[in-house]
């Protein structure tokens, strides 16, 4: 006969942030305003409210130089699709009060979006990112956001079409 033993766990609280142990805490989406963004979002609103999660939405604001080299006023244009984007998000949720209860927070970057996506998950620790495939023809060629988070490799990525 073969004696069986349990493990115990330890008994001595780690010190080191672990990723997911009891399911998702925190689930970040990026929101730029197309139609595949929106779809991510309501995604991963839903995942949210099932796990209970904190839903942290995060817009990239795009740093153009080109664009303000033509005196293109790009600064208020992104932040003019911020303000929009969280008017949209605040009338979601307005509609959805009493039926679904999710925590969220936006949250609003500036810089290249891959690169805005990949510190916003490592500053709120998020356990999952979820994102909306790329709507743009020459993506499939050169990668998208979506692709490159993927092959960071460093959380689970839903890539909602």
């Amino acid at each position: 006969m073969t004696e069986q033993h349990a493990r115990q766990p330890s008994q001595e609280p780690s010190e080191r942030f672990e990723r997911g142990t009891d399911g998702p805490k925190v689930i970040l989406v990026g929101v730029d305003g197309s139609d595949s963004s929106l779809r991510a979002a309501a995604y991963a609103g839903g995942l949210a409210r099932r796990q209970h999660a904190l839903l942290a939405v995060v817009y990239v604001q795009p740093v153009m130089a080109a664009g303000a080299a033509f005196g293109v006023p790009v600064a208020e244009t992104t932040g003019q699709i911020a303000e929009d984007l969280v008017a949209q998000i605040r009338e979601a949720t307005e509609r959805m009060r009493g039926i679904f209860d999710v925590r969220w927070e936006f949250h609003t970057l500036h810089g290249d979006p891959y690169t805005g996506l990949v510190r916003a998950a490592d500053e709120l620790k998020a356990d999952a990112v979820v994102v909306g495939a790329s709507e743009q023809a020459g993506h499939r060629i050169v990668g998208s956001v979506a692709v490159r988070l993927v092959k960071a490799g460093r959380w689970p990525v839903t890539v909602v079409p």
